[in-house]
């Protein structure tokens, strides 16, 4: 593994690289740095060099003295944008995951030629939902916001876990432990307080895009929940239909050997 840090606009982001052969970027979920999917990243490394990092304001991706942490999606993507053009000239894979897919959105559609592939897991994108339900799931975003501010971390995640269909029931044998440990509970504080935000002010266009895009869901996330519907949407959208990886929303994590050999099989297809 080797590990460097890159000179982004307002920040410094951490970035690791792991394995050997074709680039493969995975953009993690809320609170993830560059190691929270540790275990898919190490079966993927096995016949890909796997990119992760820290999102600016996360783990070892430092903001600017003088930065009020304000971020947006874009900027995220932005910062996806300027590592890849750091690393390569050459497309890439990218894996998004919940708000890893929603920043893939921005970058295909402002950097198209950057990717061979993204593939967009349930983004958290209220903008890919029809104008009531986009509001709703807004507002939702929104008190689970000011529920953190106020009674803190427990009850937020709580509320997290009920709006994306989370339940943490079914997973793999012999994972790799992933405590709530003083750092990632700092990367929540900055998930929930700054990246909500983002979130919630979203807006993107995906019509003309000439990237290739595969929304895909959990096989175990319930139809109904915003993260699903967002993927529905976006494939809906694009003209074709979501794949399904195993497990929910955390599949990545939860499953990771079943996660890995269906990320392979969509590869080989691209």
């Amino acid at each position: 593994m080797s590990t460097d840090l890159l000179r982004v606009p307002g920040a410094r982001l951490h970035y690791e690289l792991r394995g050997s052969g074709p680039l493969l970027l995975i953009s993690q979920s809320g609170e993830g740095d560059a190691d929270r999917s540790i275990d898919l990243v190490t079966l993927l490394a096995a016949d890909h060099t796997v990119i992760t990092y820290d999102r600016r304001g996360l783990s070892r991706s430092t903001i600017d003295p003088g930065e009020d942490g304000t971020v947006t999606v874009e900027r995220h993507a932005d910062d996806v944008h300027r590592l890849l053009a750091h690393l390569t000239d050459q497309p890439v894979v990218m894996l998004g995951q919940s708000l890893g897919a929603s920043i893939g959105l921005h970058l295909a559609v402002r950097h198209p030629g950057q990717l061979s592939l993204l593939i967009a897991h349930e983004p958290v994108s209220p903008w890919l939902l029809p104008a009531a339900e986009r509001a709703r799931h807004r507002a939702e975003l929104a008190e689970i916001r000011e529920l953190y501010l106020r009674a803190g971390l427990p009850a937020a995640l709580k509320e997290v876990a009920r709006v994306l269909g989370i339940t943490g029931d079914d997973t793999e044998p012999d994972l790799t432990p992933q405590p709530m440990t003083p750092q990632r509970e700092a990367n929540f504080d900055f998930f929930l307080r700054h990246d909500f935000r983002a979130v919630i002010d979203d807006e993107l266009d995906v019509a003309g895009c000439r990237a290739r895009i595969v929304p895909a869901t959990g096989i175990a996330t319930p139809h109904t929940v915003f993260d699903r519907r967002c993927a529905v949407e976006l494939a809906r959208r694009l003209g074709t239909v979501p794949v399904e990886f195993p497990g929910g929303h955390n599949g990545n994590t939860s499953h990771p050997r079943a996660y890995a050999a269906r990320l392979r099989e969509l590869i080989a297809t691209r």
